[in-house]
């Protein structure tokens, strides 16, 4: 038998190794030019499709001395999130700017103070867009979106977190209909007299909806306001459902199934949405998106963190600034790991298999907790388009999750708006 000269080994192996570093590189030059493609294919769509954002907790900081959304700001310096430059950035055409005023206490003092600051936010929002006429535009129906759009201008909603600033006064409702309020989520963390949370550490108050926040929804659906679920318990979910006449939205809200959360929707919840013609928006808030591991240190420590602390909407400029590096802090000694995009596509494709590709939205609490590992701000919202191409979803599923799906909702509630209006004139 013959034996190889040990030379012509070495050379074969080397031979090898080049032809096979060379297949590798070709290899890996042709999956880096097929995913610029795709990423050059979302941008294109993400550049065509309406996008708009049904939640960002940004008022609270319109109503602060000195803040300008016409200014570009740091997030690390000011735990800012949106501003008007980073919407044009990240592609983002409308924004539902939600005035959110925290739970307090339910009685007159506590319903007038909280009526206030509402309505000092509001106003804040419409003279922002005054100012900067030439960029935005205030809009007060489904196709204001559209229209702006081709102006070149960003959509600015106006909707309200809580349904407290309402207290005990029906008529409060128009009022804020009037101011341009187009969704009103009944409750947040802690029950008021509309109906319970999710989330009160004292249990449910109303069993779901209280007779006047049925009242709240009938009249919500007389003027041609979407009524928000998201933060409310189960049983609100379904006597909203039940008492609504117009189908119902959920502007930041995920599948529990996919993340075990009080705050997310089940699978029976979200059929009944599809029923109901409603949507749900995703949100891009970690603890909605993903499971964490648990961490009793780190439970302790942000739990006696807050517990020292004023509500963030109550707190001077000094006092927010240390706040948000008091959790930095905490955040770098006890790190959770990270929500990502891949959990964002992963709760959307959720609900898609159970309520249809009508029937989910975005809605990413920015200025409210949201913001994420590749969605840290809204100059990032493209990457989820770019997910979502990923992920094999058309120009025209895409189109319904980022506007679509929520304006064919606000079109369907105003008309039955208009019926029950007519009804009462005849």
């Amino acid at each position: 038998m013959c034996k190889l000269n040990s030379n012509y080994l070495v050379i074969l192996v080397i031979t090898f190794l080049l032809v096979s570093c060379k297949k590798s590189s070709e290899t890996t030059n042709a999956n880096a030019d097929k995913d610029k493609e795709l990423i050059q294919k979302a941008l294109e769509i993400h550049s065509r499709v309406l996008t708009l954002d049904t939640h960002a907790d940004t008022p609270l900081r319109m109503i602060q001395p000195g803040f300008d959304l016409s200014e570009k700001h740091d997030p690390k310096e000011t735990g800012s999130k949106v501003d008007y430059p980073r919407m044009k950035e990240g592609g983002l055409d409308g924004i539902f700017f939600a005035t959110f005023v925290a739970q307090d206490i339910r009685d007159d003092d506590g319903h007038g103070r909280a009526k206030n600051l509402c309505l000092q936010m509001i106003d804040s929002i419409i003279t922002s867009t005054k100012r900067n006429a030439d960029e935005v535009g205030l809009a007060l129906n489904p196709d204001d979106a559209y229209s702006l759009e081709k102006q070149g201008k960003r959509a600015i909603y106006i909707g309200i977190e809580n349904g407290y600033p309402v207290g005990n006064d029906i008529s409060n409702v128009g009022l804020y209909f009037e101011k341009g309020v187009r969704y009103i989520t009944l409750v947040h963390s802690a029950n008021n007299d509309l109906a319970d949370s999710a989330t009160d550490p004292n249990g449910p108050e109303h069993d779901g909806l209280s007779d006047f926040g049925s009242e709240v929804v009938k009249e919500m659906n007389r003027l041609g306001i979407m009524v928000d679920v998201s933060h409310g318990s189960d049983s609100l979910f379904y006597d909203a459902i039940s008492v609504s006449k117009a189908p119902i939205i959920a502007s930041h809200s995920n599948a529990r199934v996919v993340t075990k959360h009080d705050r997310n929707m089940s699978d029976e919840m979200l059929k009944l949405m599809a029923e109901n013609g409603g949507v749900v928006q995703l949100t891009m808030l970690a603890d909605y998106l993903r499971q964490a591991p648990p961490n009793k240190e780190r439970d302790s420590a942000v739990a006696a963190l807050r517990a020292n602390m004023k509500p963030f909407g109550q707190m001077t400029l000094e006092e927010q600034t240390a706040a948000r590096k008091a959790f930095e802090e905490l955040n770098t000694k006890y790190p959770a790991p990270p929500a990502t995009l891949k959990h964002v596509g992963d709760h959307i494709d959720h609900i898609v298999k159970v309520a249809g590709i009508d029937h989910v939205g975005i809605g990413c609490d920015f200025d409210g907790g949201g913001g994420i590992e590749g969605v840290f701000d809204a100059s990032e919202v493209m990457n989820i388009t770019i997910e979502l191409v990923r992920r094999g979803y058309t120009e025209e599923e895409i189109e319904k999750i980022w506007g679509g799906n929520l304006i064919r909702v606000f079109k369907e509630v105003q008309e039955v708006a208009k019926k029950i209006q007519a009804e009462e004139t005849t």
